[in-house]
């Protein structure tokens, strides 16, 4: 066991930690595809214990409170439609909703008001001629988050996929947010910094408040390089999307 901190950086309600962030921090303890829970509120600027296996790792608070538990993956992950090309993944995060008016204003990964370099500015939107809710955006990532190889972490990389699942229920369905309760990753190659990429995100299926989203990272060729399944709760009921 040893301890790691979740920095006020990687927030995502204004409080809490980034759940891709923290999913990706335990999902990289494990080789291929990963299922991360989260189970608690995510505190930072705090010690925390994490504790790894074969079996599982886990990260709970100094009072034992288990904050997130992460397994191997048991169940295969969504294969990702056809990604749009750079231009047209460009066109769609320029019908982003939220842009001027930003879904989480503190998040990490879908603020449009936090620099580039101190958030991921993931902002994407509807892919023109798409099925509702298939979104996109171009996201070249900053060097602030590249390591000395000049790739970026798997963290990060779980962190640009975490917002797009949940937007990508929002445009289709009219979800009024929810909270990340669950995501399964891979990634099977980081991006370097400054690489343009293409981050997509569908909807798969819904029962009740329970939302399930695909997302997933091409290079700008439509090579796959990382992929992931995700389960939202929504906080309220569902209404039909406005156009």
């Amino acid at each position: 066991m040893h301890e790691i901190v979740i920095a006020r950086q990687f927030r995502g309600p204004p409080n809490s930690g980034n759940g891709g962030y923290v999913c990706g921090v335990i999902g990289r303890a494990f080789q291929g595809p990963s299922t991360v829970a989260l189970r608690a509120l995510i505190p930072l600027d705090v010690a925390l214990d994490f504790s790894q296996s074969a079996e599982n790792a886990r990260l709970l608070g100094k009072d034992g409170t288990l904050i997130a538990e992460g397994v191997p993956a048991s169940e295969p992950l969504p294969e990702p439609p056809a990604p749009p090309s750079l231009l047209e993944a460009r066109a769609a995060g320029e019908r982003c909703q939220w842009t001027a008016k930003p879904f989480h204003p503190p998040c990490f990964t879908c603020s449009s008001i936090r620099e580039d370099g101190d958030g991921l500015r993931i902002l994407p939107g509807q892919i023109e001629g798409a099925d509702p809710g298939h979104i996109a955006c171009v996201w070249t990532p900053h060097a602030n988050f590249a390591g000395p190889d000049g790739t970026v972490p798997e963290e990060i990389v779980w962190a640009a996929l975490d917002c797009p699942g949940s937007l990508a229920w929002i445009v289709k369905s009219g979800m009024g947010g929810g909270l990340l309760g669950t995501m399964t990753g891979e990634v099977l190659r980081r991006p370097k910094a400054g690489e343009n990429t293409i981050v997509t995100a569908w909807p798969i299926s819904q029962s009740g408040r329970k939302f399930v989203a695909g997302v997933a990272l091409f290079d700008e060729h439509g090579a796959l390089m990382a992929r992931g399944s995700q389960i939202w709760i929504s906080r309220t009921a569902p209404t039909p999307a406005r156009s």
